[in-house]
């Protein structure tokens, strides 16, 4: 085909001033600015475009801000760099990344070393799935929905909840959409309390989102690793919006969850629990603990480290609040024909009718990060799933057991634990943890980052795939380390 015949009018053989090959198009193409614009704009394109808006410049568009406020500093951007040394460059960045496949990873803290079936992979790759169109608009494709569904239904079975949505964008925003929630439920503005022992991080993205309301966000001290109830009791009062307790917690621990959920119903109020999935193999699930909304991390659910995310936000809750519910929701229905079909359901929310009295921002959900997790949980199924949080109580506790018995080294808290417990060890934890890692060995979190009056604290989490021969070299390691 001719280029005239395709629209094109110029050849495509680069011309000196470097423009755009096809930058003259013919009418039926253009729409307003050439093409060109959206590569590069010349002296003469941003003259022709200031006159077109009726300003004499583009700095005249700035100065509704004040001249103090303005950026007035010139950029320390170090010489242009040809393709060649470009890639050299970001290549020797890359480089700096360390992989949890660099060395045997005991992280934990709401990422962690789960075994992931090469199913998941496999089928979260395909073509179908990966390169889908956004999965929270109307038209999203049947497969699609369906996949969602079947995630809601999964995180439903897990929870003992009655509904779950589409997924979240991670565990710390789930739990701040919980309180927004709540404050809508409850049609309070007091306080929301939440257990020191929560993630610290989900704390810091709940105070984030509810700077700029009404209510104040309280935290329950937890200076023996874990939530006691009866501080719960003194602190609730009728104007207390929400309790918020995570089971394991940050530091490995069973909260006593059921006293905790009881003392926050007493003055109705909303009673959020924070839980790990892979966990609710083997514990009691949140619904047995009389949670009114229960959220996690999704993480441990198929979805590798990714070098800190995205990862998958879990929420679900009771059936009397899925009008309040954030995010999407999808259902199952019949087409015109009588046939099965799914489709998104309550849309009176976010950018559909409801606008600015939508029940949240969120506007999507992690729609890979779901399907990973439902094919995860349905390659485990029941017993696989039993199995993996059993080898995890297993092992942890082995580990633990072998790390107390090193000079110096004791468990900082005697309360029950999942697949993670807090170490108090002598000397500088970071200093201890640059050991480790020369030797080979991503030993654990240092609980001082969080917690200045847990300085000496070490949290170490063991998965399943931890042998006892790793965990044997890691209590060596350690043992060498403090000399």
């Amino acid at each position: 085909m001719r280029s005239s015949e395709c629209g094109i009018t110029e050849s495509l053989i680069p011309n000196p001033k470097f423009r755009f090959p096809l930058r003259n198009l013919n009418s039926e193409f253009r729409t307003g600015f050439p093409m060109s614009e959206y590569v590069l704009n010349t002296p003469e394109d941003v003259a022709a475009m200031v006159a077109r808006i009726g300003v004499p410049s583009v700095e005249s568009l700035f100065a509704n801000i004040p001249a103090h406020l303005r950026f007035q500093r010139m950029l320390d951007i170090p010489p242009a760099l040809t393709e060649i040394e470009l890639t050299g460059h970001m290549q020797a960045l890359a480089n700096k990344n360390q992989s949890a496949s660099d060395a045997v990873c005991f992280l934990g803290g709401g990422a962690y070393d789960h075994f992931i079936p090469s199913v998941v992979d496999t089928i979260a790759s395909r073509s179908e799935f990966y390169t889908a169109y956004t999965p929270y608009q109307a038209e999203a494709s049947q497969g699609t929905l369906q996949v969602i569904y079947e995630y809601q239904t999964l995180m439903a079975q897990l929870t003992g909840m009655d509904v779950a949505n589409a997924s979240l964008y991670e565990g710390g925003s789930a739990v701040a959409e919980a309180v927004l929630m709540a404050l809508g439920i409850t049609g309070r503005t007091g306080e929301v309390l939440i257990a020191e022992s929560v993630h610290p991080e989900y704390r810091q993205i709940l105070t984030t989102y509810v700077r700029n309301l009404k209510c104040t966000v309280r935290t329950l001290p937890t200076p023996e690793g874990f939530l006691n109830p009866d501080d719960v009791a003194a602190a609730v009062t009728d104007s207390t919006v929400a309790v918020i307790a995570q089971s394991p917690n940050f530091f490995g621990h069973l909260e006593e969850m059921k006293a905790i959920g009881a003392a926050a119903k007493k003055v109705g109020a909303i009673f959020i629990a924070v839980f790990d999935p892979v966990s609710l193999g083997l514990l009691s699930t949140p619904a047995d603990h009389g949670a009114d909304i229960a959220v996690g991390e999704g993480q441990g659910l198929g979805i590798p480290f990714g070098f800190g995310g995205p990862y998958l936000g879990i929420l679900t809750c009771r059936n009397e609040y899925v009008r309040k519910i954030p995010g999407r929701l999808v259902g199952e229905t019949t087409d015109r024909h009588g046939k099965r079909c799914w489709v998104l359901t309550l849309q009176t929310r976010e950018q559909h009718i409801r606008r600015e009295k939508a029940t949240s921002n969120i506007c999507t959900n992690q729609g890979l990060f779901a399907l990973r997790a439902a094919v995860h949980l349905t390659a485990l199924g029941p017993a696989g799933l039993k199995e993996t949080a059993e080898l995890c109580v297993r092992k942890a506790h082995y580990a633990a057991e072998r790390l107390a018995e090193l000079p110096g080294v004791k468990r900082k808290f005697d309360r029950p634990f999942f697949k993670e417990f807090t170490l108090s060890v002598p000397g500088d934890v970071p200093a201890l943890l640059k050991k480790l890692r020369t030797q080979g060995y991503h030993a654990g979190l240092p609980t001082g980052r969080w917690y200045p009056d847990h300085a000496d604290g070490l949290t170490v989490a063991v998965t399943e795939k931890r042998t006892k021969e790793e965990i044997d070299g890691l209590v060596g390691a350690v043992r060498l380390a403090l000399g």
